[in-house]
């Protein structure tokens, strides 16, 4: 690897990984205890809702459909993120939850990272709502047939987090990417999970946009301490 690329990974990903990687050494799995209890929750609805007896409850509790009241949506949105689709392999919503919440419950804290995981998939979840009113013909409308469509899975949690987490730790480039693949997956394939992925994005965005007002709010007409990054020794003539 040369030098510019070293220097590249060590500004975009050093100070995530020194705070991931110090949160494991310290802690080991108890680092993230959520990320484990997620992990095993999703794999326990997987294996009841493909069982004769276990697939109406499941769908009970944690399937979500535009159709739905939407109070009954509301109720089944916090499951619904442990509920993995039945047409995707679950191995791969089990890696999702591993990877990124458990980066993300490290970076951010258990309750911060199940706020945000909340925020990004009731997004993903009114948007449906919104997409079917308007209709197939414009770019943000979907057909009405999606109202049937069970939208369960981690997906548009994975999604929030993994550009919040980005955010906080100024991985701007890694960050760029994750929003550009979501617009890329529309574009190949436009259907409504793609479309949830990019309404999480854009509840997130929302979030640190309001984030970034507080705090320059915050910090106005207050020099900033030194140890900061935008601190600088003042010049003296």
């Amino acid at each position: 690897m040369s030098l510019g690329a070293k220097g590249f990974a060590r500004r975009e990903w050093g100070p995530l990984f020194g705070t991931v990687r110090a949160g494991l050494v310290t802690r080991g799995w108890r680092a993230i205890p959520m990320t484990l209890t997620a992990v095993c929750l999703t794999s326990l609805f997987q294996i009841v809702q493909n069982q004769d007896w276990g697939y109406q409850p499941v769908q009970d509790i944690g399937s979500v459909r535009a159709e739905d009241p939407l109070w009954l949506a509301l109720l089944r949105t916090p499951l619904s993120l442990f509920v993995p689709a039945l047409d995707l392999p679950v191995w791969g919503a089990l890696a999702q939850i591993l990877v990124v919440f458990g980066i993300a419950e490290i970076c951010l804290g258990r309750w911060r990272t199940l706020a945000l995981a909340y925020l990004a998939t009731l997004a993903g979840t009114l948007y449906a709502r919104i997409g079917i009113a308007l209709g197939p013909d414009g770019p943000l409308g979907l057909p009405a047939s999606d109202a049937r469509v069970v939208d369960t899975g981690p997906s548009a949690a994975v999604v929030g987090l993994a550009v919040y987490v980005c955010w906080r730790h100024r991985a701007w480039w890694t960050g760029g990417l994750v929003i550009v693949a979501m617009v890329v997956e529309v574009m190949v394939k436009n259907n409504l999970a793609g479309k949830e992925h990019l309404a999480a994005i854009a509840a997130v965005l929302l979030l640190v946009g309001f984030r970034e007002w507080r705090e320059r709010s915050q910090r106005g007409g207050v020099e900033p301490r030194p140890g900061t990054r935008s601190w600088k020794p003042p010049i003296r003539s």
